[in-house]
């Protein structure tokens, strides 16, 4: 068994003993050209083809439409935007024997088309996905036209289907405590329903199985399974948030408390995922755990804090740097780090090319070395 994976199996053992948890993402890459029919196509490192939903995309402008005068105006302009999403997923018993699981979820169409935003989470892994609008038309999603960015949770995929009602983009900055919104969505599966409340909290950092999500709104409108990828709308009816219920799902049993990705977040990255088909971030090239006292005990680490690396990826600016398996950051780019979200925010906020500083203990001694990051590489790599 490697190192890699008797590491990754003694956290998993912590995991249930002492209720800990890590921090993991994963992401992409390149340059662009023309296909052999015309269509701009990007080449990843490996050789692998990401062909663009729509390279001249841009973000549609707000129509300047005035508040609604009740929330039944609200849904009544927007309900036809919004999608109802259906997933099969190939998955496997402890026998190896596939079976397929049905999921379920929402969306909204961001452009007539046929582009539609959800969740990452929602399509994750699916086998086929079927899009049904509000006046009932199903279509089978182009399972070659899914973009995804994990690590935001966000997603766009594309039906062959035109002049649909897309929606209006809205300012999420502009947002106040106390604001009402409205949650449409294929709320547990059982069709489009709509859902009140106010803006709770904003710029909220929640986590979720495999990450950290930020930009967060935080709101009382109910906010359940199925709801997962639907808009969250201000009262001029403009999308201002994505509705996130496996953040929710985290707190079973509290009532009153849902959450949504801002637009203020996660419109860049929809923006790259229609026009590139992935999203480029600076990369280091480790794998991280957050160092806790727990940890540190049973895999004899010499500190117990900061950022143990768990995995070096071949051929990465931090295996050129010379960093190794154990190793334990404690400063990234000039700035001290304790957890893993940490030294991943300070390679996203870097830049692909810029050589950063990372400071590190080695056993009992503590050294510093330089990485040049680079782009990311594509999921799966």
């Amino acid at each position: 068994m490697s190192l890699k994976s008797i590491f990754f199996s003694v956290i998993s053992v912590i995991l249930v003993l002492c209720l800990l948890s890590g921090v993991g993402c994963d992401l992409i890459t390149d340059s662009s050209e023309p296909s052999e029919n015309g269509e701009q196509t990007s080449e990843t490192d490996n050789g692998d083809i990401v062909i663009p939903i729509d390279p001249d995309w841009q973000i549609p402008a707000s129509d300047g439409q005035s508040q609604a005068t009740s929330i039944a105006d609200v849904v009544a302009r927007v309900k036809p935007s919004v999608v109802a999403i259906n997933t099969e997923v190939v998955q496997f018993d402890v026998f190896n024997r596939a079976y397929t699981t049905q999921g379920a979820g929402s969306g909204w169409i961001i452009s007539e088309d046929g582009i539609i935003v959800t969740n990452y989470h929602v399509v994750e892994d699916a086998e086929t996905i079927t899009v049904t609008l509000d006046d009932g038309r199903t279509y089978a999603a182009d399972m070659n036209s899914i973009a995804t960015d994990p690590l935001t949770d966000l997603a766009v995929l594309k039906i062959e289907a035109d002049n649909l009602p897309a929606v209006t983009i809205g300012d999420s900055s502009e947002l106040r405590l106390g604001d009402w919104v409205v949650a449409i969505g294929n709320s547990l599966g059982e069709g489009i329903r709509a859902t009140q409340g106010i803006v709770s909290r904003q710029d909220v950092m929640i986590q979720i199985e495999g990450g950290i999500l930020t930009g967060i709104i935080e709101t009382d409108a109910a906010i359940n399974p199925g709801n997962s990828g639907g808009p969250l709308l201000n009262l001029a009816g403009e999308v201002i948030g994505i509705t996130n219920a496996k953040a929710w799902d985290a707190n079973v049993g509290i009532e009153g408390v849902g959450y949504a990705i801002s637009t203020e977040t996660a419109m860049s990255v929809i923006q790259s995922l229609i026009i590139q088909g992935y999203v480029i971030r600076p990369w280091l090239g480790v794998d991280t755990v957050t160092v806790t006292p727990a940890i540190a005990f049973w895999n004899r680490l010499s500190r117990d804090s900061g950022v143990v690396i768990s995995y070096v990826y071949p051929g990465s600016p931090a295996e050129e740097a010379g960093l190794e398996v154990r190793d334990i950051i404690v400063r990234f780019n000039g700035v001290d780090v304790t957890t893993a979200y940490e030294v991943d925010q300070g390679q996203y906020t870097a830049e692909v090319g810029e050589t950063v500083e990372v400071v590190y203990w080695r056993g009992d001694n503590r050294y510093t070395t330089y990485a040049t990051l680079v782009e990311s590489p594509p999921p799966g790599d």
